[in-house]
């Protein structure tokens, strides 16, 4: 197929708010390609590139914006994935500028619609509005499978991209392969939002089991003998990054094991450090700050021990499981009944240093990959009056509107950046952002639009955490527009100084 077809069906996808018109367009799609096309086609259209490329926005940005556009569709769905594949292999002395070099001889190779959509696609900002559970349907109905079949092998597989494989060219017969397997991670369960320990309680029937949201690197367990491997929310072994959660994993009393939970840097008295001291043991130098950032284990939830697969027992069984096995490793959990209790165990949890607590029925099974309302997060939140002072174009479903904001606050009479962010704006908020900041707009460079800083946001953050990409030296942490504040001028706007002064409370810096 070409990839140009391809590129045609995301942008039918996009202009379409019709969940079930998405499926019919995708579905159709799967099934023109071809046997050995099925795979990366279904990655493509979820938004996914297999291949680590080593390619950031500001490469493609600068190959994108170089490269005529081709007359003509030339490129296939196989000759992409070959081609960015080879990017990802490039390695040593001169491969950063080969890197470009390759790609911009792909991009060369490409229409102007089929260059738009490489370019979000290689930076994950494809945005036509079709989730992984969209193109879980899509396969389904392709395949004309049931639906919850496909998704049951999406939850075991945790790639599209075999799923789909799998399904149209095996059918029934093949695709109920896929099961609960040693070394071969699922999908991890995802928890909805409550307000408040009081509204996640009655939620979830009046009783729920409690326990700390660890803000640490979520890491799936996995154990046979003496072989222990970690993997990644993103389904990526990560074991050579954390030897010391490898080593508590092995002494536990099992043989066969996998188990979901938190790897986590804490401090003085248990306290955890800030989220990003985490990460930094699960980048390149990791192992080189061993020492100075040690992580523990903390596991939450349990799958399988020996011969028992528990993936579909109740939680509260899974939990009872988990606390005779792992003892101290075991998250701290209680059982509420009341409002009170409830309330009670969240504000320890945040005097403690932790972000909030997850709130979980205990009836539910752990149901791999899916968002669904048995588990919800209740987490502190920040809020601060920001002013706008750029935005940049959106693509996909945002094509049109200008939609990433970057967030400042005053310093004195300036502005010092705190971020961006896209989330939380409905179509009604990106029409009517468009309109006013084009009318203040003072300066263009690519698809960024400067604007006069006079519109005034609010946005609830979680945390604050340090960065040296912006002045200030500090960012916000999962940002979302709440509303604009039409009531507010730019000078009535929070100050660095409020922000600082979160980021002291937190431990991000320290206290003066």
């Amino acid at each position: 197929m070409l990839f140009a077809d391809l590129v045609a069906t995301s942008g039918s996808v996009a202009e379409t708010s019709s969940r079930l018109k998405k499926i019919d367009l995708l579905a159709a799609c799967l099934r023109q390609m071809g046997s050995d096309e099925r795979a990366i086609g279904a990655r493509y259209l979820a938004s996914t590139v297999p291949q680590k490329t080593g390619v950031g926005y500001a490469i493609v940005h600068e190959v994108a914006h170089a490269a005529s556009p081709a007359a003509a569709p030339y490129l296939t769905i196989g000759e992409v994935d070959r081609r960015l594949a080879a990017i990802a292999e490039l390695r040593g002395t001169g491969s950063a500028q080969a890197r470009k070099d390759q790609l911009g001889a792909l991009f060369s190779l490409a229409t102007a619609a089929e260059q738009q959509f490489l370019a979000t696609l290689i930076v994950g900002e494809v945005r036509h509005g079709a989730l992984d559970g969209v193109v879980v349907e899509a396969i389904a109905k392709a395949a004309e499978l049931p639906a919850d079949v496909v998704r049951r092998a999406y939850m075991f597989a945790g790639d599209l991209g075999e799923v789909a494989a799998t399904a149209l060219d095996g059918g029934a017969a093949e695709i109920g392969r896929f099961g609960l397997t040693l070394f071969r991670p699922v999908l991890p369960m995802l928890a909805q939002t409550a307000d408040d320990a009081e509204s996640a309680l009655a939620t979830l029937g009046g009783e729920a089991a409690l326990e700390l949201k660890l803000d640490g690197f979520r890491v799936q367990v996995h154990k046979d003998g003496d072989d222990v491997r970690l993997y990644s929310r993103g389904l990526n072994d990560v074991s050579a990054f954390a030897p010391e959660i490898v080593a508590a994993a092995r002494a536990l009393p099992v043989r066969r094991l996998i188990a979901d939970g938190e790897a986590i840097v804490l401090g003085a008295g248990g306290r955890p450090l800030p989220f990003q001291d985490t990460m930094r043991r699960f980048g390149r130098k990791g192992l080189e700050l061993k020492a100075e950032y040690p992580l523990t284990l903390a596991l939450f939830d349990i799958l399988l021990a020996d011969d028992q697969t528990m993936i579909g027992s109740a939680a509260r069984e899974r939990f009872a499981a988990l606390g005779d096995l792992a003892g101290e490793l075991a998250v701290p959990r209680t059982v509420a009944r009341d409002a009170a209790a409830a309330t009670a165990f969240y504000d320890r949890a945040v005097a403690r240093g932790h972000e909030g607590v997850m709130a979980k029925a205990l009836d539910a099974p752990y149901d791999a990959g899916n968002r669904g309302a048995a588990w919800l997060k209740i987490k502190r939140v920040h809020r601060l009056d920001l002013v706008v002072l750029a935005a940049e174009w959106g693509s996909g479903r945002r094509k049109g509107w200008l939609s990433n904001i970057h967030l400042g606050a005053r310093s004195g009479d300036d502005w010092v950046m705190l971020g961006k962010t896209f989330k939380g704006m409905t179509d009604d908020m990106l029409r009517w952002q468009t309109a006013q900041f084009l009318a203040r707009e003072v300066d263009r460079d690519g698809h960024i639009v400067y604007v006069r800083p006079e519109i005034v946001a609010e946005i609830a953050f979680n945390d604050v955490q340090r960065s040296p990409r912006y002045p200030g030296g500090l960012a916000l942490r999962l940002a979302r527009v709440v509303r604009y504040r039409d009531d507010k001028t730019a000078a009535e706007a929070d100050t660095i100084d409020s922000v600082r002064a979160i980021a002291i409370a937190a431990g991000v810096l320290p206290s003066v």
